[in-house]
Formats: structure tokens, C-alpha cells, sequence
């Protein structure tokens, strides 16, 4: 993993995220090159997050483009990586890491 990945998890995990997953989603015809999901503990959790990766971010040189923000799911976009910030119930809902993981299978599958 890249420094910024690494420091990005690593502020997640150290703030009490939950279950951290990075997709490295170079060369898949994907919208951005990496993307980090996290769960939060609760609405408050994920602002807090967000409060705590903005310096972070801004140290490496990175800047945020955009973020969306909900009670329940919050998204940072960095240009080329997108972190989502998720409540346990939207996480299990929308099921991110099964379509990054199907977007995969459905390029190789139209290549051949």
C-alpha cells in the first residue's frame, strides 16, 4: 500500500473505525484508483472521522475535492481515491466491497 493509504487506515483505525478495507482498483475501468470503505460506531463517529482525517490528509499533500455528507454515510473524494465513511446498517445495505469486487468480473468477462 501506498504512504497516504497506510495513513489513512491507520488514522481510521487508531479513531475506532471499523472493519478498514483499501481496493486498489488501478487498471479495472474504475472511476478512481483506490478506495478505502470503513464502518463507523455511530452518526457522531463518522463526523468526528472526518474531522480527523481532514489534517491528515492535508499533511500528505492531498487535498479533498468533495465530500458528501449523511448521518449515515460520508464520502471524501480525493481525485483519484474515494473514502467512504459508513454506519454498519448502509454498509450492509449497499454492499460496496461486492460491487468493486463484481466490477472486476464483469470487465474480464466482456474482454473475453
Amino acid at each position: 500500500m501506498s504512504q497516504r493509504i497506510d495513513t489513512i487506515v491507520t488514522v481510521l483505525d487508531d479513531k475506532k473505525a471499523e472493519n478498514i478495507q483499501a481496493f486498489d482498483m488501478r487498471g479495472r475501468d474504475y472511476i478512481v484508483d483506490d478506495v478505502i470503505i470503513a464502518t463507523t460506531l455511530n452518526n457522531k463517529h463518522g463526523f468526528a472521522l472526518l474531522d480527523y482525517l481532514k489534517p491528515e490528509i492535508k499533511k500528505l499533500g492531498e487535498q479533498i475535492l468533495h465530500t458528501d455528507e449523511s448521518e449515515d454515510w460520508i464520502v471524501l473524494d480525493l481525485g483519484d481515491m474515494l473514502i467512504h465513511l459508513m454506519s454498519s446498517e448502509h454498509r450492509s445495505k449497499y454492499n460496496i466491497e461486492e460491487f468493486l469486487t463484481e466490477h472486476e468480473k464483469m470487465r474480464e468477462n466482456l474482454q473475453n
